[in-house]
């Protein structure tokens, strides 16, 4: 009887610790909790790609394979630090950076570039300093405008889901050096130390869009 109760008792504590770990392991939380909270921000800056400077802002990590004339090979990949800016000028107010890759995925010679673009955006200004967002998507360069979709996000733009339109503004397609402005319309969740509106001190604004939200 006595080895019976030392085992039974043992036995009762790990079944009733097991079920106190697998109760507290996660939490269902409704939707409709973060629903009620969801916006949509409408968001311009200017990229710039710099190559002839001293400090170049993207690297060809891997050489190309095959012999083109083209200005980026099919199967090159590059990394970039690219500053964003609140004016097509790369001197304006800096408001944050895009940090990522892309690989030459088309085997068309010449200026028909295809590229495939993951970056992730970093703000360093504003409402939403520190915050991100992810892209990751095709980027037809020789198009007007091109659009990626925005597949994540952190801080002001947890859950974010959304697209950017990039128009180019200035190219040099020999050298590399660019200028595309970029606008981001983007769903999120903001954080509770968010605020609704920012102003810079330039007169951008990184708003809420009042005719996308009646979409």
């Amino acid at each position: 009887m006595a080895t019976f109760k030392t085992f039974f008792v043992p036995l009762i504590l790990s079944l009733l610790f097991a079920s106190l770990v697998s109760a507290t392991f996660y939490q269902n939380i409704s939707p409709d909790q973060l629903r009620s909270h969801e916006k949509l921000t409408h968001i311009r800056f200017y990229f710039h790609e710099l190559i002839t400077n001293e400090k170049p802002s993207l690297i060809i990590i891997d050489p190309p394979k095959v012999m083109s004339n083209s200005p980026l090979p099919f199967g090159s990949m590059v990394v970039i630090e690219d500053p964003l800016t609140i004016g097509p000028d790369v001197e304006s107010k800096r408001i944050g950076k895009a940090q990522g890759f892309y690989l030459s995925a088309t085997q068309r010679a010449g200026l028909d570039l295809e590229i495939v673009m993951g970056m992730t955006l970093t703000f360093l200004e504003g409402e939403f300093n520190g915050s991100t967002l992810s892209v990751l998507g095709r980027n037809e360069i020789i198009n007007p405008v091109r659009e990626m979709p925005i597949i994540g996000g952190t801080g002001a733009f947890r859950f974010a889901r959304g697209f950017v339109l990039a128009r180019s503004v200035k190219v040099d397609y020999h050298k590399g050096d660019a200028t595309v402005e970029y606008n981001v319309y983007v769903y999120h969740y903001p954080s509770t130390s968010s605020s609704s509106h920012y102003h810079f001190n330039e007169g951008l604004h990184f708003m809420s869009d009042p005719i996308l939200n009646k979409i």
